[in-house]
């Protein structure tokens, strides 16, 4: 284990735990279990090279290793046991797989002298020792390595799967057995060789420059592509050299600052109106890792977010199966972000003679858009009624939030707003799920961000539904003292789904609401004093006027703590796109008609 080439007996977990530490991987997230113990062992014996950080569920562990590669950009591992103890990440996995986001899932498994035997917790009805079926559709690849001297090659190439290509988790399926189960194996300190980092074709993306260079109306999309691929400063260059407009997708906030003059928000139903604006009267569109999933696009309606065709579409990824995959691609680019954005910059350059006006106007329009959809949320957030406009609280946010946070949003009606309504400076500024949804996500996952950036305020901004999933996460906090803050947006209810209902069912409501059922009557938890009883800090906000210093100090005190804000539930974002749940039909923007409502015009 001292780095020679002379090989040593190791048992399986020892030939893991080494490999993790020669990949200087700083922590180990996961809940103990009988089926995990010889790999806890090997855990122990290695405290003082990798850190264990046990949480009180297996979802937690998941969401905080998903959290720290979203901040951090390098993956950690987690471990978890046989049965449910592996079944309790599912959600986890699922919600890693979907945002392109990678960690190391080692689970337990029954010895291998037990398969077909029904042993307790084995997954063996259809298959031996089945537990990769179970999370088969999210993750990159399972490896279950059934002897010791299988386990080098088996984590090896699962590490190295992690980060090639497009990111995402990768399972070890081990054995009892073969975690203490001995073998001669020689450490080896070989880098990582799967780097990527190639631009696309040459010829292609000289022939859409050109295409977008002479276009009148052009707009670049950075979807999140852009944030793992490194390419935020890229995107910004290219864009200031060519006067190009940029927009991102919901899970691109952060491509480029919120506050650059050359940057209208992010599209979508919830997105900022020139946002929509901009790619729904395109010419030509470069899109940049970006998907176009049906929330960033509202849902692939005509005319709302996109129309393609007419709007021609240059589509730039590391994923070939994103590639026309919603909308035809004119120039389909397989390619690194950064690298293909390096190239367009030099190729532009030795293009571009002096200052470009042919974009002018279009962003004057732009602009326009930007500046009237700011001065009619500025209004809402100047209200002082109790409980609090969504506006007004996201203002406090934007204020008493430090500009070097890394803010982390759970799933509910508050993610809408976030995405509407926060001003995303830098890459990995905001992190969430967007892909799977997984309430719970920020709750647990703000821990794995602080790990991750311990220098940085770290700040969730959690529903009363999402946080009451995994309020254990308070517990890991005080035990690792993690001073995290938690924002808890108070509505009494799954008030997104309410919103479905109303809009879609005629007002019909059913178990959306927090509440008595034998009164009606609106129902909360007492979080304040339930985050008291786990030993976290808080405070319950009760006038509008003490929401920016709550939270103010609630960072300043560097130690976990809670801050609770009630909201008026009956508001709802405004809509600027649209979104569809076939054969349903869709909602239609409100945002032109709130706006002569208010007397403001474009």
């Amino acid at each position: 284990m001292d780095g020679s080439s002379k090989a040593a007996l190791m048992n399986g977990a020892e030939i893991i735990v080494d490999h993790l530490v020669r990949k200087k991987v700083p922590y180990l997230f996961g809940l103990c279990g009988h089926g995990i113990t010889g790999f806890m062992d090997a855990a122990f014996k290695a405290q003082n090279r990798i850190r264990t950080v046990s949480t009180h569920h297996e979802q937690t562990a998941g969401h905080m290793a998903d959290a720290y590669y979203k901040v951090r950009g390098e993956p950690v591992a987690t471990f978890t046991s046989c049965g449910p103890g592996s079944a309790n990440m599912v959600v986890a996995l699922a919600a890693a797989m979907m945002d392109s986001s990678a960690f190391l899932a080692i689970t337990g498994n029954v010895p291998t002298g037990q398969f077909n035997r029904g042993p307790f917790q084995e997954t063996g009805r259809h298959f031996q020792g089945d537990f990769p079926s179970v999370i088969r559709p999210y993750v990159k690849r399972s490896f279950q390595p059934t002897r010791a001297d299988m386990v080098p090659l088996a984590v090896t190439q699962a590490w190295d799967q992690l980060t090639a290509g497009r990111p995402g988790p990768v399972n070890l399926d081990v054995p009892l057995n073969v975690f203490v189960e001995e073998t001669a194996h020689t450490p080896s300190d070989v880098p990582n060789r799967v780097v990527n980092g190639a631009p696309g074709n040459p010829a292609e993306l000289s022939a859409a420059l050109d295409l977008l260079l002479a276009a009148e109306r052009p707009v670049i999309i950075a979807g999140q592509g852009v944030l793992i691929g490194h390419a935020c400063d890229a995107l910004v260059r290219f864009a200031e050299l060519t006067r190009i407009p940029v927009v991102t997708s919901p899970n691109g906030k952060g491509a480029i600052p919120d506050r650059h003059e050359l940057a209208f928000g992010a599209t979508g139903r919830n997105g900022a109106y020139a946002a929509n604006d901009a790619t729904r009267n395109a010419d030509v569109i470069l899109a940049i890792g970006f998907s176009f999933d049906d929330r960033a696009t509202s849902a692939w309606l005509d005319g709302y977010t996109l129309s393609i065709p007419p709007s021609r579409l240059i589509q730039i990824d590391i994923d070939p199966s994103e590639i026309g995959r919603n909308y035809p691609a004119e120039y389909g680019i397989l390619g690194d972000a950064k690298a293909s954005l390096d190239f367009l910059i030099e190729a532009a350059r030795a293009r571009i003679g002096g200052a470009r006006e042919i974009t002018a106007g279009w962003l004057a329009r732009l602009g326009k858009g930007r500046a009237v959809w700011r001065e009619y949320q500025g209004g809402l957030a100047e209200s002082d009624q109790m409980p609090l406009r969504p506006e007004r609280l996201m203002r406090a946010l934007s204020r008493a939030i430090p500009e070097d946070a890394v803010v982390a949003s759970d799933v509910g009606v508050h993610h809408n707003w976030i995405i509407q309504l926060m001003d995303t400076l830098r890459p990995r500024h905001l992190i969430h799920s967007w892909g799977f949804a997984a309430m719970g996500f920020a709750t647990s996952g703000i821990l794995g961000a602080k790990l991750a950036a311990p220098d940085r305020p770290c700040v969730a901004v959690v529903g009363d539904g999402s946080f009451l999933m995994t309020p254990h996460a308070l517990a890991t906090a005080v035990e690792y003292d993690i001073p995290v803050v938690w924002v808890v947006w108070n509505n009494n209810g799954f008030c997104s789904i309410r919103d479905i209902q109303h809009g879609m069912f005629g007002g019909r409501e059913l178990a959306t609401a927090f509440e008595v059922q034998r009164t009606g009557e609106l129902y909360s938890p007492d979080f304040a004093l339930m985050a008291k009883s786990y030993g976290v800090a808080s405070h319950r906000v009760t006038h509008v006027g003490e929401v920016e210093d709550a939270i103010q100090t609630a960072i300043k005190a560097n130690r976990p703590y809670l801050v609770e804000v009630p909201v008026d539930r009956d508001i709802r974002p405004i809509g600027t796109g649209s979104w569809d749940l076939p054969p349903l039909p869709n909602p239609e923007p409100n945002f032109l008609k709130a706006l002569q409502a208010r007397g403001l015009s474009l």
